[in-house]
């Protein structure tokens, strides 16, 4: 990148690249991001009528194009250019004689932290946190394209090691077999088989025993002929299945290659006992939806659980542990709350529905202080009170799997800390899922976190991120972008690659985005619940008039606000919170400013409560107040429905079911979307779709084929890309039936919960087999994290421990 800069300033672009730094010198911002940078350079050439070659394929076109940041100082521009994904170069021009220098990362977040008028780094130094030498010894990937891919390259990585030191890793690999077993049954092999080299014969010996078997014979009938040999249960149900996976250990064994290892571990059955750790907000299966910090997350959360039971099962049953009586067990471990108003949070345990050994176990805060513990706490106030709750939730969770469980995956910030507490003390395989950082959802979060603090404690929450994203043996995102972006924009984790947090620390290595911890595991939706409008026969008559007459005709102020003119009207909807990201004024205020769409659609919003004194959430209250604005201002009455409801599931499924009868259409306008449940479940119900640009939903959707991208922050040009949909329907009839078949067969083909849970227990599998022959000591890397928990992190949320003992 350095080369484009000198080009520019060794031809006559230097004059257009000074004149243009001039112009930002008029502006009164210091700190310019992507979009404004973009925005001022159109401006300079439109305004110097600068040729469309100049703007786009001149070298300064280029270099304004890969520029993600601009920080005007004291007598020089600071350029922050990203010239690839996972990338980051910063140069500092002089404003006198342009001159270039290299910036470094310490330079950089020292010029952060002098904009917020309250650090001078020549006052003292602050603390450093580089992650980077305890990724050193570990494998890196290379090609920012297999970022998220961590597993393929992890096995390629194994299979390389197999294949050049056997003896080595065969030796490993023989011992990490000999190591399984569960509630005192050894599994796989027994102490007959006393050494690698002996493995290899008595498997060739298996296979031929069971080579003039039929494949249908069940394991039960050779059994003990296979304990004699030296082999336990877990290579298979039947002669076929057990005959496939010693196929698969004997080819590993001669010629690795790592399509055979990860299936072959894949096979090995190490998983019994899993954790899903979600403590904030009200957690439940019934009554819960549309309250705060609930929402997507305990959708996702039920329905991985119900998905991983199922998978285990058919799993154990597979590999031929049904004779031991094994069952697999699924906890969501989640917060009691003694006042529950009316739900089932002040239940201790409660079986998930429609599964035979999953349950939420709910673990009550100590009460510090019973007018706080006993109710509902915001997630970006529960932080004092996660390690006594990690500790309480250990005790209760070893008496429930009467023993430890296998693996841990953490959800949140606040779960994912959690989870690095509870795997550290009981040595589990942690896994992360984070798809809605915070960081990367509040514009300068990071750099002005002093004057959100009371609010929102970011320094707590950015830490807990850092410590937990760490430690997790491996990382599910739901798309690639979530970790690294796009070419334009930079990921939720890459967000944590570098910045400050002024006063407090700067993170010069936040996170080794190049790990392979890192793999893309789209969530599926529940297909049970979510399913095409065209299945008549599995919908049932009364709801779908009970919920037509909800969304378009009721009369009831308890429930709905607004009356529609004309019902027959093609719908547009929406359903979430109420919340700033997820920009349902947004998309009222782009109704609103579209008479051709209030001719012919009618706004029908499903969002939670209708009432502001009904919130305890600020933001919440802030977005009901600024929707009742809109609809007065636009006067938007007989052309808007706003739904206070919390929908049972089964309703939120047959509501999708009953727009797409109406030809209706699904909006998703959220700021950023990490990946967007809503939207597959609109999809798969039928409603063609349009979401949001920016996140997640540029992987779901692919524009104009099985749905829409919308820019929610220009929204009379996302008024006119759905009155353009709307209008194609209308000339031709087919049109929205090909677009509605079209998102339903890219659900179905990506995006179901079997394809998550298989990938997701394959991944635990894998990781652990990593850990153990790698023999890869994460001591180091470990004490180091507990050290920011303990001198960083604790001592501020003691600070708002003792502001909660005073409310």
């Amino acid at each position: 990148m350095s080369e484009l800069i000198q080009a520019v300033l060794d031809n006559n672009e230097k004059t257009d690249l000074r004149q243009f730094l001039r112009d930002l010198r008029q502006q009164e911002q210091r700190y310019l991001l992507r979009n404004e940078i973009l925005n001022a350079f159109s401006a300079y050439c439109s305004h110097h009528e600068k040729p469309e070659q100049f703007c786009h394929g001149s070298h300064l076109g280029k270099l304004i194009a890969y520029t993600q940041e601009i920080i005007l100082d004291e007598g020089s521009f600071c350029f922050i250019v990203r010239p690839k994904i996972a990338s980051q170069e910063v140069f500092r021009l002089s404003e006198d004689d342009l001159t270039v220098d290299v910036m470094t990362v310490q330079e950089l977040l020292d010029i952060r932290d002098l904009l917020v008028n309250r650090f001078h780094p020549n006052e003292g130094d602050v603390l450093e946190l580089d992650f980077q030498p305890f990724y050193d010894y570990s494998p890196s990937i290379r090609d920012p394209k297999n970022i998220g891919k961590g597993v393929q390259f992890l096995n390629r990585f194994l299979s390389s090691k197999l294949f050049q030191d056997p003896q080595e890793w065969l030796e490993a690999l023989f011992k990490f077999l000999s190591l399984h077993r569960h509630n005192g049954t050894q599994l796989l092999i027994n102490e007959r088989i006393k050494s690698q080299g002996e493995l290899s014969s008595q498997v060739k010996k298996a296979l031929q025993f069971v080579s003039g078997r039929p494949d249908t014979a069940a394991y039960e009938t050779f059994r003990f002929d296979f304990q004699s040999m030296g082999f336990e249960p877990g290579w298979g149900n039947t002669v076929g299945r057990v005959k496939e996976t010693l196929e698969l250990l004997d080819e590993l064994v001669d010629s690795p290659d790592h399509q055979t290892l990860e299936a072959f571990i894949s096979r090995i059955p190490m998983v019994f006992r899993v954790v899903l750790v979600s403590p904030h907000g009200w957690f439940g299966q019934e009554g819960v939806l549309g309250r705060p910090d609930t929402g997507g997350q305990v959708v996702y959360v039920l329905d991985q659980a119900k998905s991983l039971e199922k998978q285990l099962q058919e799993d154990l049953c597979l590999a031929g542990l049904d004779v031991t009586k094994v069952k697999p067990k699924v906890i969501i471990l989640s917060r009691l709350i003694p006042n529950s108003d009316g739900t089932r949070c002040n239940q201790r345990l409660e079986k998930v529905h429609g599964t035979d050994n999953a349950w939420i176990l709910r673990v009550p805060f100590r009460d510090f202080n019973p007018n706080l513990t006993q109710s509902w706490i915001s997630r970006f106030e529960i932080w004092p009170y996660l390690e006594t709750y990690a500790i309480d939730s250990e005790r209760e969770l070893l008496a429930e799997f009467e023993g430890r469980p296998d693996l841990i995956v953490g959800n949140y910030s606040d779960g994912n800390l959690v989870a690095f507490l509870l795997a550290r003390r009981l040595k589990v395989t942690q896994c992360n899922v984070a798809h809605a950082l915070e960081k990367s959802k509040y514009l300068f979060s990071n750099l002005y976190w002093q004057d959100s603090e009371e609010q929102y404690h970011f320094s707590l929450q950015f830490t807990a991120d850092l410590i937990a994203m760490n430690a997790a043996n491996f990382i599910i995102s739901s798309t690639y972008q979530e970790i690294v972006g796009t070419p334009d924009s930079i990921g939720q984790y890459e967000s944590y690659k570098c910045f400050t947090m002024p006063e407090l620390y700067h993170v010069v290595n936040g996170v080794e985005l190049f790990s392979p911890k890192f793999n893309v595991v789209p969530p599926g939706v529940n297909e049970a619940v979510y399913f095409p409008y065209t299945r008549s026969e599995d919908r049932l008559p009364d709801d779908r008039d009970r919920l037509e007459d909800l969304l378009f005709t009721l009369d009831d102020p308890e429930q709905v606000y607004g009356k529609l003119d004309d019902p027959s009207k093609q719908p547009l909807f929406s359903m979430a919170r109420l919340d700033r990201i997820k920009n349902l004024t947004g998309l009222a205020e782009c109704f609103g400013r579209s008479p051709e769409l209030q001719e012919r659609c009618n706004l029908i919003l499903v969002a939670g409560k209708l009432r502001v004194e009904d919130t305890a959430d600020r933001e919440e209250a802030s977005e009901m107040e600024k929707l009742y604005r809109i609809i007065d201002e636009y006067n938007l009455h007989g052309k808007i429905r706003w739904l206070g409801v919390r929908l049972p599931k089964t309703d939120s499924g047959e509501i999708y079911r009953v727009i797409a009868d109406h030809q209706g259409i699904f909006v998703q306008p959220a700021l950023f979307e990490a990946f967007g449940l809503t939207i597959l479940e609109a999809m798969i119900s039928g409603i063609p779709t349009f979401a949001t640009q920016f996140g997640g939903p540029l992987e779901i959707i692919q524009d104009r084929v099985n749905g829409f991208y919308i820019n929610p922050t220009k929204l009379d040009e996302m008024a006119e890309k759905i009155l353009e949909f709307v209008s194609k329907c209308e000339q031709n009839p087919d049109y929205w039936q090909e677009i509605s078949s079209r998102g339903v067969e890219r659900v179905y083909s990506t995006y179901t919960w079997r394809i998550h849970t298989t990938r997701l227990l394959s991944l635990a599998k894998i990781y652990g087999f990593w850990n153990y022959t790698s023999q890869e000591d994460r001591e180091d890397m470990l004490r180091y994290l507990e050290s920011l928990f303990y001198l960083l992190f604790k001592p501020r949320a003691k600070q708002l421990l003792e502001q909660h003992m005073h409310r």
